[in-house]
């Protein structure tokens, strides 16, 4: 921490202090000497009021806080979202905007958003009932193709269609629930793989590849799948850093496909969790001494990992102090008012 930077009181917005993500938050700000407790958002009440917004929690007003982190589930986004909201009223920081969570957590908005400014994407379909399933199917570019609910997380309601047939078989099945769902092409030439690169400030800090596991297309790693460190090309960097500017987060982890196109995102988290590149990815890389945070001597065209011999990469508190550090950045100089009135986005 800076010789200028301050002790600042850090609020995190998690259900569960346990959770690896979280926890280790919480170490990484400790370490470097801040005040941090892990609040559940569902247990906040607020009052909206024109001069003096509050926020009270368990009986008690949450006042002098310095910064907030949001770690919002998916099922929570409402109200964890109407929270953040309120801290921002009462000028306090928040490492990502209520809004930018709000635009990335609509799977929906934010393809259409990141179309609109020529970001690469696969080809994806929308529907929730059609007749005509042939011309939807026509439309995507034919089978193979994946087919997934709109809310869907985690990899949970994502289905190849590998034939026509199977494809008009899903999307009856998905008809007969009456939900959204996306009709997307399949990159073949990713194998079943992706890459998710995890952004703070404006900057790639880590990266890895994300293998499914042995018969499943799917990479997520709450699904088995396997994650090992990767080194960005330039195109995959300006991708993921465009994907991220343009949704207006500052904290992030996209995912996106090698294809032969280029570089095609898949989606854009607010809330990644850091196990997997902190743990999985970095477990034999730790042992080797490998230093994998973006360094100017970084050798991307040949594929070789940069080495500093002093340095040796710490208990997995990276991620942590990436967010801490753009926290004290922007929030961590006691007096800097942050006067920034909250405007709705319709973006």
């Amino acid at each position: 921490m800076g010789s200028e930077a301050t002790i600042m009181n850090i609020v995190i917005l998690s259900r569960n202090s346990h959770l690896y993500s979280t926890s280790r938050l919480v170490e990484a700000a400790q370490q470097r000497g801040h005040h941090v407790r892990v609040i559940d958002p569902l247990k906040c009440y607020v009052l909206i009021e024109k001069s003096k917004p509050m926020i009270h929690y368990n009986g008690e007003l949450l006042d002098d806080i310095d910064a907030v982190i949001p770690r919002i589930g998916a099922s929570i986004t409402f109200y964890g979202c109407a929270i953040v909201r309120q801290f921002e009223m009462m000028h306090v920081f928040s490492a990502v905007e209520s809004q930018a969570i709000v635009r990335s957590r609509d799977k929906l908005r934010s393809m259409q958003i990141l179309a609109r400014s020529g970001v690469g994407m696969p080809n994806t379909g929308f529907a929730r009932f059609a007749r005509d399933k042939d011309d939807l199917i026509r439309m995507v570019g034919g089978p193979p193709l994946v087919i997934k609910l709109l809310e869907g997380t985690q990899g949970i309601g994502v289905v190849l269609a590998e034939t026509k047939k199977a494809a008009e078989s899903v999307l009856d099945a998905f008809y007969g629930l009456k939900v959204n769902m996306l009709v997307q092409e399949f990159i073949k030439e990713s194998k079943g793989s992706d890459i998710r690169a995890f952004v703070v400030d404006g900057k790639v800090v880590g990266s890895m590849k994300r293998t499914g596991k042995e018969g499943d297309f799917r990479s997520n790693l709450h699904r088995g799948g396997n994650a090992v460190p990767i080194n960005l090309t330039r195109a995959e960097k300006a991708t993921a850093l465009k994907a991220v500017k343009t949704l207006g987060l500052a904290v992030a982890g996209v995912d996106m496909l090698q294809s032969n196109r280029g570089p095609l995102i898949m989606e854009v988290n607010s809330s990644p969790g850091l196990q997997g590149i902190e743990n999985r990815a970095f477990r034999a890389l730790r042992k080797r001494r490998v230093w994998m945070w973006p360094v100017p001597s970084l050798n991307t065209s040949s594929g070789m990992l940069a080495k500093r011999a002093p340095t040796k990469i710490r208990s997995g508190c990276e991620m942590g102090d990436k967010i801490t550090e753009y926290i004290e950045r922007i929030a961590g100089k006691k007096g800097t008012c942050l006067d920034k009135t909250w405007v709705c986005d319709e973006r």
